[in-house]
């Protein structure tokens, strides 16, 4: 996937809140601490750094979704955090979103913290990020 690719998928995916931009992806694609996960018309975009990765954005468009896309690449994200030495992950997700929430407490991630008021919503109040972890473990 291009960044505009990203960018466009990102869009369709996250209404309520701003979506991110091609540059913002080409510049994320352009570290060589980040990793780009697709699976069909969703896709995962980590960061893994000094034995810790980080779940930037994962977006699956509306007409794909309940399909297993995103769970894939989570999936997916994991394995590839693995292979850069990480041993732990831990992603941000907005308290309003019970769908991803399931997701990642599906996969084996647990309450590691909240940010009060993190994420704004352009017709409401801000949402709480909750911030989730999961030991990786390695495979011999």
């Amino acid at each position: 996937m291009t960044p505009d690719d990203l960018a466009a998928l990102h869009a369709a995916a996250f209404t309520q809140s701003r979506p991110w931009s091609t540059e913002e992806f080409a510049a994320l694609l352009a570290s060589p601490h980040c990793f780009l996960v697709a699976q069909g018309q969703s896709f995962a975009l980590g960061r893994a750094i000094a034995g810790e990765a980080e779940l930037l954005t994962i977006a699956t468009h509306p007409k794909a979704r309940r399909q297993g896309l995103a769970r894939a690449c989570l999936s997916q994200f994991e394995t590839a955090a693995r292979a850069r030495g990480a041993n732990s992950a831990f992603l941000e997700v907005a308290a309003d979103n019970p769908a991803a929430i399931a997701l990642y407490r599906a996969a084996g991630f647990t309450d590691a913290g909240q940010r009060k008021g993190y994420y704004t919503r352009p017709d409401g109040p801000a949402v709480d990020a909750l911030i989730l972890t999961k030991p990786l473990e390695q495979h011999a």
